[in-house]
């Protein structure tokens, strides 16, 4: 089933995860129709818009009920393939942008970490809440929401597992600017052209720069997280943890 929609206006592309029935959470079909996506934007595109279907959700999370008997090794296997979706957004050759419609928690926040831009509607929600289920952020999020926020704020995200309002996302420096949810895609298309006009092995060269920058010891970082998110499955916190967020009760740890 096709998940990942992928659009092409001129110099510009938009991919749209369109799970909605399960608020277009990440599983692993919907991340490896992502990656194919991503590989398969034509070569003269110079931005690429990520943005959720429907009104409620950009990417709710990784699917929890998908994740809830995982095995260690099946834990690191699909943090593996999260991980190597976001490094194939870092690193791709054009420059990303997350319009942010909606829920954007765990994987989510994590996709619109991975993106150059984050932009959000006026009524998104944002949260790191791996905690709450006894996991940790998998797809990055420990390292980007760093660069981002910088160490308290990320620390006070992923500790709390709080959500927050997209203008508290906007004053600690997460989403760029929000907009009322009719005008978030137009918005972002606006800044996407003014990109797209502009030199493009200038763009992609100070593009570079900056993520260089921004991700020193990026691979490390990646490594450690990936081996401790799949180690935290040995143990029962993260099947307490999801069970209780799947029968809608609080977690007894």
């Amino acid at each position: 089933m096709n998940f990942v929609k992928t659009d092409v206006a001129g110099r510009i592309a938009t991919i749209t995860i369109d799970r909605q029935k399960a608020l277009n959470a990440l599983n692993a079909e919907v991340l490896l129709e992502m990656r194919d996506s991503i590989l398969k934007i034509p070569a003269d595109v110079r931005v690429c818009i990520f943005t959720g279907a429907g009104e409620k959700a950009f990417v709710a999370g990784a699917d929890i009920a998908a994740m809830a008997d995982f095995t260690p090794m099946q834990a690191r296997t699909f943090v593996e393939l999260g991980q190597g979706v976001m490094q194939t957004i870092e690193q791709a050759p054009f420059v990303t942008i997350a319009a942010v419609n909606g829920f954007a928690l765990g994987g989510g926040l994590e996709l619109a970490l991975s993106c150059d831009l984050i932009y959000a509607s006026n009524v998104a929600k944002l949260g790191l809440p791996e905690t709450n289920l006894g996991i940790v952020p998998g797809f990055g999020g420990t390292s980007n929401l760093v660069y981002r926020v910088g160490f308290h704020h990320a620390m006070d995200l992923i500790l709390t597992g709080k959500t927050i309002s997209a203008d508290e996302a906007k004053a600690i420096g997460l989403v760029l600017d929000t907009y009322a949810p009719a005008e978030l895609i137009s918005k972002v298309t606006d800044v996407a052209t003014k990109i797209s006009k502009k030199g493009v092995l200038a763009i992609l060269a100070a593009r570079r720069l900056v993520r260089t920058h921004a991700t020193d010891n990026k691979e490390k970082a990646y490594l450690l997280e990936r081996e401790t998110f799949a180690t935290l499955f040995a143990g029962g916190e993260p099947k307490e943890g999801m069970k209780a967020f799947l029968e809608k009760r609080e977690a007894k740890f």
